[in-house]
């Protein structure tokens, strides 16, 4: 995993937002944003990959901390720490559901949010080098297995329209849901089958079957519109003329 942690920090009191997002500049992570409410924060994670959130439980609007959690669990398996001044124990049996690595209980001081996030980050890096050795991912015929949530899960390879990385991480997009696996493009690549995935960019691997649109320095599959590399160009336009 590359050294920086990115860390999203989901918080409607700005005062304390920006306070940690000091704290934790200041310790060597990187912010990816301050959100102040939970379906922001939902868009966020799709387009930014952060590697651990920062969420406040008592959100304002129709997402609280928790329901947030719920709705971005669905597409990433991403660690989440709760931010709380509520320590009853209703609410935070509604959070264990969401299996948070942590929380930290307000008003919190520099050592504890250090010691916490250095914890989950050990446990990043530790997942990481477990998945590139490939205990994460298996691939069959016609499906591949990724870890989500501590089991395996099915996901169809048909399914799958592309395939884009962010350092040492991998989104699946699919249709219907994302996964955010923690292993390289290249790892990728290697267990993919290579009748049906190309790899058309340093950044990207393409279903080939799921190709809508192709022009000159871009592709498009769905609405997402991918680059294309030039050391890739000529493999891509050859795989396209022998199908």
């Amino acid at each position: 995993m590359n050294n920086t942690i990115k860390i999203l920090i989901v918080e409607d009191d700005m005062i304390i937002a920006a306070n940690l997002s000091i704290q934790l500049t200041s310790l060597g992570y990187e912010v990816t944003g301050i959100i102040p409410r939970g379906e922001e924060a939902v868009l966020h994670v799709r387009e930014q990959s952060p590697h651990i959130l920062l969420m406040d439980i008592n959100l304002k609007g129709d997402l609280n901390g928790i329901g947030t959690v719920k709705a971005i669990q669905k597409e990433r398996d991403i660690p989440v720490i709760y931010l709380t001044a509520n320590s009853d124990d209703a609410t935070f049996e509604k959070a264990k559901e969401t299996h948070p690595k942590a929380f930290i209980t307000k008003p919190f001081n520099k050592l504890s949010l250090q010691r916490t996030i250095a914890l989950v980050a050990g446990q990043l890096k530790e997942t990481t080098q477990t998945d590139q050795s490939g205990q994460q991912i298996e691939v069959l015929d016609d499906r591949i297995f990724v870890r989500h949530n501590g089991r395996m899960e099915k996901l169809l390879l048909d399914d799958i329209l592309y395939i884009e990385a962010d350092r040492n991480y991998c989104s699946l997009i699919t249709s219907k849901v994302n996964h955010l696996l923690t292993c390289t493009l290249k790892v990728m690549e290697e267990k993919l089958p290579s009748a049906n995935f190309v790899r058309v960019h340093r950044s990207y691997i393409i279903n080939i079957s799921k190709l809508d649109v192709l022009a000159d320095r871009h592709l498009e599959i769905g609405r997402k519109v991918i680059p294309i590399g030039k050391s890739h160009k000529v493999f891509l336009l050859n795989r396209i003329r022998t199908i």
